[in-house]
């Protein structure tokens, strides 16, 4: 599995609209500038978190985009298989595999990596990577 330049920023917005939307919508414009993504990609990113039911949006000059539920709710994975597909290390192309070392290999090895990354992905919440954030984030700044 590559996690593409979608998912990788589509997870990063979502961890910025998870820590700036406490009750209020977040104009995506403000997540592009704090992010540094371009506001043209990332309506393309929520167009498929939308779809995914993972944000909600309202159009308008006091519009934005809110999560669809509690940060507890929604897992990496949720947000990675709705801008990634398939979260696979090697995918199964044809559903047939004729080799007995490829099958094998799949069965002992590719399904066994797959299960260990499917398991944290679907465990991890945007609750968990925020409070993480917020804690190692709130350390006091010293100046000379």
């Amino acid at each position: 599995m590559k996690v593409s330049t979608k998912g990788r920023y589509g997870l990063r917005a979502m961890i910025d609209l998870s820590l700036y939307s406490k009750n209020e919508l977040v104009p995506l414009a403000s997540i592009a500038e704090r992010q540094d993504i371009s506001k043209s990609y990332l309506e393309q990113v929520f167009s498929a978190l939308r779809k995914a039911g993972l944000v909600k949006s309202i159009k308008g000059a006091q519009g934005g985009y809110s999560l669809s539920t509690g940060p507890e709710d929604i897992t990496v994975g949720m947000i990675l298989r709705a801008l990634e597909g398939d979260l696979s290390v090697v995918p199964m192309e044809d559903g047939v595999i004729s080799n007995r070392i490829e099958s094998y290999i799949r069965e002992n090895v590719w399904n066994k990596i797959d299960d260990k990354v499917f398991a944290f992905v679907n465990k991890l919440t945007l609750k968990d990577i925020t409070d993480d954030y917020l804690k190692k984030d709130s350390s006091p700044m010293y100046y000379i």
